[in-house]
């Protein structure tokens, strides 16, 4: 279940924050309690950048799908006067 402040981050703003989240964990320094809940971040930020990038996927597959359909469409009707 995904809280409201995660759902309301854009993709850019998730794929920066975990970019941060990122950087602190490998420079080292933190506590181990601070490194789980940074860790435990990266996660969730990760879901939400993989829920972005996959709902662009289904965008981007349903429109060329659409654009398939339109030019067989109107390959058929050019077709269709011809005999």
């Amino acid at each position: 279940m995904t809280s409201k402040v995660e759902e309301a981050l854009g993709y850019e703003q998730a794929r920066d924050e975990l970019i941060e989240v990122v950087r602190r964990l490998e420079a080292g320094g933190t506590t181990l309690e601070e490194s789980l809940a940074l860790w435990e971040r990266g996660e969730e930020l990760a879901k939400v950048c993989r829920r972005w990038l996959e709902g662009a996927r289904a965008r981007l597959d349903a429109a060329l799908a659409e654009e398939a359909e339109a030019e067989a469409g109107a390959g058929e009707e050019d077709g269709a006067g011809e005999s």
